[in-house]
């Protein structure tokens, strides 16, 4: 296995270039443990910890551009104001260290259908930037993920950054897994109002192939909210709303049986989260404070055991 370490940018988009299967490396929470189990063997290893600019943000009026390793932490710490639904998710990624030093951009090349920042990525509507020797190219995310740990990067081709959407409005995330803390969700479920455009996002992470939205509970939403007059009124959403967006949820998932859990109780646990978050959401919008209320669910859930870790 062959080492590179690039100074600078440019340079590793040549390295890239010239070694298409070179795997980068920047936190290493997930290419080291695939490595420790060996899972995965490149021939190269592309480090990415020299290039500073990938440790940048920039705020702007309407995004948030972040660079691909920017740490979990620093998000929770900086950005929670303009990101609050994926700070919320960067809270129940694994261990203060892991938290150090895992990024977004490293969760978005893994690709894994069960990354805990995709939901809230998804749901606040983001775009990747992803950059090669050729030029670079804005992916939205909803098209990012093409597989089980595949995503629709190039051979050539680095993330560089991610540009999200900065939060109009409240956001909430749940994740339900068999403890709080260092454990891979069973499932989860982000949730994001935007009442400039009196739309509602959502995101499903470990209960597809890739994570998902539920654009038909999305679609339900969007018409009951705005011919209930619910954005104006601000009332109370009503219970069969409420179900029927959480069915219809549920209905967006296609998950597996494994050791984690069963399709079945990924389908349930997916249909409480979506109606608790839309009610913790709703709520906040009706408070008027234009940001997520306090994560949720760190206890018993008798309608089927959800915890937000």
């Amino acid at each position: 296995m062959e080492f590179l370490r690039p100074a600078g940018w440019e340079e590793a988009l040549a390295a890239k270039a010239a070694h298409p299967s070179a795997v980068p490396i920047a936190g290493g929470t997930d290419v080291m443990v695939e490595l420790n189990f060996d899972h995965r063997r490149p021939a190269h290893l592309l480090d990415l910890n020299r290039i500073g600019e990938l440790y940048d943000w920039e705020v702007g009026a309407d995004h948030v551009r972040l660079g691909a390793a920017v740490p979990y932490s620093a998000i929770i710490e900086h950005l929670a104001a303009e990101l609050p639904g994926l700070a919320l998710a960067a809270h129940t990624v694994g261990s203060p260290q892991i938290r150090n030093r895992g990024s977004v951009g490293g969760n978005l090349g893994a690709a894994s259908p069960a990354g805990d920042a995709h939901p809230a990525l998804l749901a606040a509507g983001a775009e990747v930037e992803a950059e090669s020797v050729r030029g670079t190219r804005l992916i939205p995310v909803d098209e990012f993920f093409t597989g089980v740990k595949r995503n629709a990067l190039a051979d050539d081709e680095l993330i560089r950054a991610v540009r999200i959407a900065r939060a109009d409005g409240p956001q909430q995330f749940s994740k339900v897994g068999t403890r709080n803390a260092m454990v891979i969700a069973v499932c989860a479920f982000g949730l994001a109002l935007h009442p400039r455009t009196r739309t509602v996002r959502t995101g499903i992470g470990s209960a597809a192939p890739t994570p998902v939205r539920a654009r038909v509970a999305e679609d339900f939403l969007n018409a009951a909210l705005e011919e209930g007059g619910f954005w104006d009124s601000g009332r109370t959403l009503t219970p069969s709303v409420a179900r029927q967006f959480a069915e219809l949820a549920a209905g967006a998932c296609d998950p597996i049986d494994d050791v984690r859990g069963s399709a079945r109780y990924r389908r349930h646990a997916v249909s409480v989260m979506a109606r608790r978050t839309l009610g913790w959401t709703w709520e906040s919008y009706r408070a008027g404070t234009g940001t997520a209320a306090p994560a949720r669910g760190d206890g018993d859930d008798a309608e089927g055991g959800a915890r937000c870790a």
